[in-house]
């Protein structure tokens, strides 16, 4: 009786986040495996019918928090997270900036991260990221919260910060390499995963004013729209304050 009732306390939270998201989205969840193990991912059906919808409708005012591109599976978050198993994940803590629904958290906690922090400025991303949470039974190890690295939020260290498809905006790079280096843990890594059409070389050169920078490509086999095996191409930008270098 008493683990029936502790499940149906979980449930509690989860419901009340679903029901949230209903009001607003046609949502379910979906079978995303990684390396063995099955996780449950939510998303918007027929998202582009929703995007069209949206567009006609004029009632786009902010592109980043109006149009939910961040509940798309995008594959440079998947790929990120299966990279930072490099990094000996073990009792480590990451902080996601940019989460979207979390996918690449999702997949770092399958990879032994202790302690999960997933950051957005969406509120709609975080609900999605919440439930993505809740539904695959993570809430021990990841959270979601709102994040702007813009401000002053209070952020602990973490020995990873990760984020995937986030460096698009170039007035974002000065202050999110001021937040980088007041949240990075000691010996800690930043990681960044971006489709290389979609590469900003300014910001690694930025980056090089206080972190010494890995800049490393990557090659993943993916299935096209129509159906044909391709490699596409990512951009891994590692981070390190030359500070700990020199300790």
């Amino acid at each position: 009786m008493a683990d029936a009732s502790n499940e149906n306390a979980a449930k509690k939270p989860l419901d009340a986040i679903l029901a949230r998201i209903g009001r607003k989205f046609d949502a379910s969840f979906e079978p995303l495996s990684v390396d063995g193990s099955d996780l449950q991912v939510l998303s918007i059906n027929n998202m582009q019918a929703y995007l069209d919808a949206l567009i006609n409708s004029k009632a786009i005012k902010n592109p980043l928090k109006d149009l939910p591109l961040w509940a798309k599976i995008w594959p440079a978050s998947f790929v990120l997270g299966r990279y930072l198993r490099k990094f000996g994940p073990e009792g480590k803590s990451l902080l996601e900036i940019g989460c979207g629904c979390g996918i690449c958290s999702l997949v770092a906690a399958v990879h032994g991260f202790a302690k999960i922090t997933m950051g957005d400025i969406v509120d709609d991303a975080l609900d999605f990221a919440r439930a993505n949470i809740l539904h695959n039974n993570l809430e021990e190890k990841a959270q979601a919260r709102f994040l702007d690295v813009t401000g002053n939020d209070n952020i602990p260290p973490h020995d990873i910060i990760a984020a995937s498809e986030i460096l698009y905006l170039d007035e974002l790079h000065r202050p999110l390499l001021k937040f980088i280096h007041r949240t990075l843990a000691p010996g800690g890594r930043a990681v960044f995963c971006t489709d290389l059409a979609r590469a900003k070389p300014r910001f690694a050169k930025l980056a090089k004013e206080k972190f010494r920078v890995s800049e490393n490509r990557i090659g993943v086999k993916a299935i096209d729209e129509g159906g044909k095996s391709r490699v596409r191409g990512y951009e891994i930008l590692i981070l390190e304050r030359k500070t700990d270098a020199k300790m």
